[in-house]
């Protein structure tokens, strides 16, 4: 048998939900084993979309990259954004995707910091490019099960 993560997670947590907690008697107890079974569904949800939103987000900022990089005048940053552009997820582990967004999200810092302020129609492009990414990026992590 192969389980199915998150037909697991989601089968634990509807038992905790229907019938365990409803059968605690200790009101605290009750209440953190319905918090439980929210998070059990939460990572189902997280473990079936990790890879997918990690790749698509490192693709998202390697391109972003890319279209910010006539309007860099800072050789150095120019010159580890393109690298980065360049670059692909070819390892699709989760630690590796990480590294590899982690690394990505501090060039979007260095970006970020290069541009804002600047008063040319280039700069405020990719300031605007900056801040509609990192709205898609948090929209990415939402879970189905609001407000979480």
């Amino acid at each position: 048998m192969k389980p199915d993560v998150p037909v697991v997670l989601q089968k634990l947590s509807m038992t905790l939900l229907a019938q365990i907690a409803p059968a605690v008697g200790v009101d605290y107890l009750q209440r953190n084993t319905f918090i439980t079974a929210m998070m059990l569904g939460m990572v189902a949800e997280e473990w079936d979309r990790a890879a997918a939103r990690r790749v698509e987000e490192n693709a998202a900022l390697r391109a972003l990259f890319r279209d910010a990089l006539p309007e860099l005048t800072d050789a150095a940053l120019r010159a580890r954004l393109e690298e980065a552009s360049r670059g692909a997820d070819t390892d699709l582990r989760l630690a590796a995707l990480d590294a590899a967004n982690q690394l990505l999200r501090g060039l979007l810092i260095e970006l970020h910091a290069a541009v804002d302020g600047v008063d040319t129609p280039g700069a405020r492009r990719v300031d605007a490019a900056i801040w509609l990414e990192l709205r898609r990026s948090t929209e990415r992590r939402t879970f189905a099960l609001s407000p979480f």
